[in-house]
């Protein structure tokens, strides 16, 4: 019975993505109706100005996202893994906030904050908030890595003659690098799907590829929107599954 039910709970949670998965690959534009199999639609995708413009804007919010939120997120997990400050308690509630409180209220405050600071809304304030909400995962994921850190192998470089900064470059982070790796990945995955927050902070000229999608299901359900969604399930998944492949790696 365990079985069964574990089997239904699992065909509900993902036929709808195998069903738009297959249709991606149908030959008529009806999506409700299955034709023959055709590889068209892909093509059409990758002639398709617009969609091209949005996953390179997408590609831009990733990247500057990813690179940003890593650097201050790993700064971040270190100083609250290694050091006792106060504010500490205060600190980690803080950085909890942007993965518990709901992504409209993230996207309010964030468009209310641009305003105040009569900030244009553009492609910047995309990233700017990318990164707002994506530095706390970076250094949880950081802080998870350095519980039980073998910090003896940190005081053997210095006991050899390396100063803290050669200590950290050639020994700390190396060891650290799987859950930095894995924090990066998972930014970039979020940065790359996030359509609500992104929706309230993008300008004229900031469409990603989640608003673009958004914008063509608002004409009905194509085979191209099936293909463009496909794409992007292929990359979200890789990109999981390498991030939680490096974070249970071995140290």
């Amino acid at each position: 019975m365990l079985r069964a039910v574990t089997w239904v709970v699992y065909a509900f949670l993902y036929a709808p993505i195998a069903v738009l998965v297959v249709f991606s690959f149908n030959s008529e534009r009806q999506t409700a109706i299955w034709k023959h199999f055709t590889l068209d639609w892909y093509r059409v995708l990758f002639r398709d100005e617009l969609i091209g413009h949005a996953v390179v804007n997408s590609l831009i919010v990733g990247v500057m996202a990813t690179v940003v939120a890593t650097v201050i997120g790993t700064m971040a997990g270190l100083a609250l893994a290694r050091h006792e400050f106060r504010g500490k308690r205060a600190t980690m509630s803080l950085l909890y906030l942007p993965v518990i409180v709901p992504e409209i209220v993230v996207g309010a405050a964030l468009v209310s904050l641009f305003g105040f600071i009569a900030m244009r809304l553009s492609l910047t304030t995309v990233i700017l908030a990318h990164i707002a909400f994506s530095i706390s995962y970076v250094a949880l994921v950081v802080r998870a890595r350095l519980a039980g850190f073998d910090r003896s192998l940190e005081e053997a470089a210095m006991d050899l003659g390396a100063n803290r900064w050669q200590t950290f470059w050639r020994v700390t982070l190396p060891l650290i690098a799987p859950g930095v790796l894995a924090g990066a990945l998972l930014v970039f995955t979020l940065s790359i799907d996030d359509y609500i927050i992104t929706s309230f902070v993008a300008g004229p000229g900031a469409t990603t590829l989640p608003l673009q999608i958004y914008s063509m299901v608002k004409t009905g359900v194509t085979p191209e929107i099936n293909a463009v969604s496909t794409l992007l399930l292929v990359v979200t998944i890789g990109l999981i599954a390498a991030a939680q492949r490096l974070e249970t790696s071995k140290r």
